[in-house]
């Protein structure tokens, strides 16, 4: 089977560049927006997929969420359930990108990399992409936690993280909740991803405690929420009859370095201590220019 990873370009016509500095410029992030992530550590409500892409990418989702998919094995991580809690299900998995064409071509979805290139204020590189999904009914916690801490092996922390609703996601259904500010928090000892929601408040202190303070982000299908590495987030289980799928790419910053000689994701060749991220695993999206004469920035 094809690994897609290999192809860093758009691999089908499910997504199309734009045609005109206007229609590039229809896809920036407003001032406003820009200062609201910078005071609170998000931006939510952005549209980055139309009905049809929702629903290809549902399509090619339930065919991974198959163990038996051919393209199983170039996952970096699956897991059917990693739910601490044998009554819930949290299907989790990293490493989309390289088995199906929609999941690959979504990284080059100029409605996500436009944005993603002002937050970063420059050329955005791939890091990993997340799949989570809820069953109705049972689904199970993704744990507060920041992004940040789950990646030191790679610095400076020039990093952003893009969640793209695939259902319409509620506070009924698990969807996620920010704790805004809390980007300008120290880094925090991780506490576990799929287990107790509560953990998160033995290596807070008193100041945290007091801030801690967390707002539901509820996106129609087919809308993201941009977030800063440090922001502190979770979600709740569903109890609902409707189930909560999501997808998630991870960007960095052109220019962040390995700081490990060991491989930085399952099965990658390394990436040596110190040395630019780049190559074959860490793709470069979008270099901040659209077209060919129009350049993006904050």
């Amino acid at each position: 089977m094809l690994d897609l990873a290999n192809v860093h370009t758009l691999a089908g016509d499910l997504f199309s560049r734009p045609a005109s500095a206007g229609e590039w410029g229809a896809l920036r992030l407003t001032s406003e927006q820009i200062e609201h992530y910078e005071q609170y550590g998000f931006v939510s409500g952005v549209r980055a997929l139309d009905d049809a892409q929702v629903d290809a990418l549902l399509a090619a989702l339930a065919r991974l969420a198959d163990p038996k998919h051919p393209g199983n094995s170039l996952f970096y991580e699956f897991h059917s359930n990693e739910s601490s809690n044998p009554a819930t299900t949290l299907f989790h998995a990293l490493g989309a990108w390289r088995i199906e064409e929609a999941f690959h071509d979504i990284l080059w979805n100029p409605a996500f990399t436009v944005p993603a290139c002002q937050l970063l204020g420059g050329a955005v590189r791939f890091w990993h992409d997340q799949l989570f999904c809820k069953p109705a009914h049972h689904g199970g916690v993704v744990a507060w936690h920041q992004d940040y801490s789950y990646w030191t092996r790679t610095q400076p922390m020039s990093h952003l993280t893009c969640w793209i609703a695939l259902d319409d996601s509620t506070k009924e259904n698990g969807c996620l909740w920010y704790v805004p500010g809390s980007h300008r928090w120290r880094l925090l000892p991780i506490t576990g991803l799929a287990g107790d929601m509560h953990e998160i408040m033995t290596v807070l202190d008193e100041e945290q405690k007091a801030a801690f303070h967390p707002v539901p982000i509820e996106l129609k299908r087919g809308y993201c929420t941009f977030h800063h590495p440090l922001l502190v987030h979770g979600s709740f289980e569903n109890r609902n009859e409707r189930q909560r799928r999501a997808t998630v790419i991870n960007v960095f910053r052109d220019g962040v370095r390995s700081m490990s000689d060991e491989p930085l994701l399952a099965g990658v060749p390394p990436i040596a201590k110190g040395a630019r991220m780049d190559g074959t695993f860490f793709p470069l999206l979008f270099d901040g220019v659209g077209g060919t004469t129009m350049k993006i920035s904050g």
